[in-house]
């Protein structure tokens, strides 16, 4: 397949300005940018999403250029229902130097920021030439402002599409920068750019978006019980990043092979064979875990966290640091008890049973473990050589329900 077929079955355009780009894509030697504002000190696994088509547009011979929107994030790009709390230039600084990092560690491409090209100009020199490009029909015709005009749209806001407008021409005329790459989202604010070179330079720019990676609910990919999952593991171990991705639904697995790992053809449609025929191996997740997390945080992260993943709920828990169990089960209901307390005891002042008669049910119904072994004695009493380097205890109600107790 060409890059642009290969790009399309694998789901990653969703639009293009010109047909004139699927020739361009195919032959090699754009130059391209994809852009996030710094609203955090670091990406999150929708990022990663979206990103990676710039590994895979330099694979193909492009030159990708990642812009990290220090102006840009000061005003924030309009949402559809409400406006984008104001950050400080402090912390939009701070968030900068953290993305940079980041970006250049995960992708290995040159990163730029906005701010460097946007702080001098003056509000006059603004209107003059850039605002007067842009009629306000136009801008009023785009999805992003359509969507919030019955709510109401703050001027600042409403300027965000001449400020990524203005980026676009600067790339343009400072790199031959004559792509943007991003998610369907900003097809409004990437059209307005390629209007601008037009309007400016008399010249052709051009625009693809893909589509936003969600589940089967139209759920934004990474998105779970509102917690972002974020790149930097200290934010988000690889653990916790495993088992989010071996637990996405079955019907959607095949689709994130496509979109998130540069397996071939081949090698997506044997698993798909696979994953039909025997789903309960879960061998298509464990594969997207594996291509994912060595992506992003090397192979010794990803091995890392398959020896957790497979030691933490059997009785090779106790190979496991209490560093390495705290970190990675940090999201369980949790709480701290004191040596020697009675297990019927801690089970009820901590709300794992209602009640007395309820816990001495459990624990004598074989229903109670600590640690992976089963406690059966009602009159236990909970000592420092149950716990994993003296500290953790594993408690487990039945067969789904986890507790994380640290002993005093």
């Amino acid at each position: 397949m060409t890059v642009y077929e290969d790009l399309k079955w694998r789901g990653l355009i969703q639009d293009i300005s010109d047909p004139e780009l699927i020739d361009k894509l195919n032959a090699g030697g754009l130059t391209f940018y994809i852009g996030t504002d710094p609203t955090a000190d670091s990406m999150h696994i929708g990022h990663y999403s979206s990103f990676l088509i710039s590994k895979r547009l330099a694979k193909a011979g492009h030159h990708p250029i990642l812009l990290v929107g220090g102006a840009t994030g000061l005003i924030g790009d309009p949402k559809p229902t409400s406006e984008r709390p104001m950050i400080s230039k402090e912390e939009v600084l701070k968030n900068f130097a953290g993305l940079k990092a980041q970006a250049e560690k995960i992708f290995g491409f040159e990163v730029v920021n906005n701010y460097d090209w946007t702080k001098d100009i003056n509000v006059l020199d603004f209107l003059r030439d850039y605002g007067k490009y842009f009629n306000i029909n136009y801008m009023l015709a785009k999805d992003k402002v359509k969507s919030r005009l019955e709510s109401g749209i703050t001027y600042a806001e409403f300027s965000y599409m001449i400020l990524q407008a203005l980026d676009f021409l600067h790339l343009y005329e400072t790199r031959n920068c004559t792509l943007q790459v991003a998610g369907s989202d900003q097809w409004g604010n990437i059209t307005s750019g390629i209007e601008l070179i037009r309007k400016k330079l008399d010249k052709t720019a051009y625009g693809m978006v893909m589509p936003l990676v969600t589940d089967s609910h139209g759920v934004k990919f990474g998105k779970t019980e509102g917690n972002a999952l974020w790149l930097d593991k200290n934010k988000t171990s690889a653990y916790e990043l495993y088992q989010y991705l071996i637990n996405l639904e079955d019907s959607m697995i095949i689709d994130y092979l496509k979109k998130l790992t540069f397996l071939t053809p081949e090698e997506i449609s044997a698993y798909e064979k696979q994953n039909t025929e025997h789903p309960e191996l879960r061998a298509a997740h464990k594969r997207l875990a594996q291509e994912i997390i060595t992506d992003i945080h090397g192979s010794e992260e990803y091995e890392h966290a398959l020896s957790i993943s497979e030691s933490l709920f059997s009785d090779k828990i106790w190979n496991l640091s209490k560093e390495d169990i705290i970190s990675s089960l940090k999201d369980l209901p949790n709480f701290t008890v004191k040596e020697g307390i009675n297990i019927l005891d801690l089970l009820v002042a901590n709300g794992i049973c209602s009640s007395k008669r309820e816990a001495r049910e459990m624990v004598s119904g074989n229903a109670i473990s600590i640690n992976n072994t089963k406690l059966t004695d009602i009159d236990a009493i909970i000592t420092k050589k149950m716990a994993i380097d003296g500290e953790v205890l594993l408690i487990k109600r039945g067969k789904k329900n986890y507790y994380l107790a640290l002993m005093k």
